[in-house]
């Protein structure tokens, strides 16, 4: 199980973790309060978690923060008969308001072969998911169930109505560019860029730097010193094993001059 200090150093990590836009983006509208991080993240972990649920959980941590607000249910599961047709991450009030919280936290790489806009040009570092799905997924899936007739007994049990509930997502985001060249940003924040993108081939140019692959739940970490560095020939070994299974590894990097690097190495 994790410790208490590691669990803290991940909290801190989401939040500083930007939200990828700040105004109303597709039709989706941010969570206009602002979460302010807890001291401390004070909840109970009792088993492993996968990284969204991880970041679900440091939500709710901030949540239960505001004066004005508090949760009112948690993974709300909808089903029909024996089949689970989705889930409302939370639902939350605020002053006298009652929100559906949808909470996000991905990763994206930015690729301008992928179609013509912002929006359809961050992908997945493994290719498997994209911005474009995630935002179709919000507003054909995810948003709709509250309306749904199998979600209206679940609402009744909270004594709720969905027509008495606004919608609103948490959409947080690590972006990463393409090495040594420039992104415009239009209306996606600017200030999720946490570094950037190289595949095999542009490894080589950083033959002197010394390497770290973190685990998954360390993708939510700020890069640090306080690591064992990998030199480069081990580095590649280990990174091999990624790519050879179509992965992408996140990367930290030091470079000569003591600068820390956060990237990815793509397998594509």
């Amino acid at each position: 199980m994790y410790s208490t200090d590691y669990i803290e150093h991940l909290y801190k990590g989401f939040c500083a973790t930007q939200v990828l836009w700040k105004h109303e983006f597709k039709g989706l509208i941010p969570l206009g309060k602002i979460l302010k991080p807890k001291a401390t993240f004070s909840r109970d972990i009792y088993k492993k978690q996968r990284l969204g649920h991880l970041a679900e959980q440091f939500t709710f941590n901030q949540l239960e923060e505001l004066k004005d607000g508090h949760i009112l249910a948690e993974n709300l599961q909808i089903q029909k008969e024996k089949q689970t047709l989705g889930e409302l991450d939370a639902i939350i009030q605020i002053d006298q308001t009652i929100i559906h919280l949808e909470i996000v936290y991905k990763f994206y790489l930015f690729d301008d072969t992928l179609g013509d806009s912002e929006f359809e040009q961050w992908i997945g570092p493994n290719r498997k998911d994209s911005l474009f799905e995630k935002i179709s997924k919000l507003k054909n899936k995810q948003f709709p169930l509250l309306y749904s007739q199998e979600c209206k007994p679940v609402l009744k049990a909270l004594n709720l109505t969905s027509d008495s509930i606004l919608q609103r997502v948490l959409f947080k985001a690590q972006l990463f560019i393409p090495y040594q060249k420039s992104v415009r940003f239009d209306e996606l924040n600017q200030d999720c860029v946490c570094g950037f993108y190289i595949n095999k081939q542009q490894l080589e140019d950083f033959r002197a730097c010394e390497f770290y692959l973190p685990s998954k739940l360390d993708w939510f970490l700020e890069v640090n010193d306080l690591i064992e560095w990998l030199d480069f020939e081990t580095f590649k070994l280990n990174a091999d094993c990624f790519l050879k299974t179509s992965q992408s590894p996140l990367i930290w990097m030091k470079t000569r001059d003591g600068s820390l690097l956060k990237c990815f190495l793509v397998w594509w």
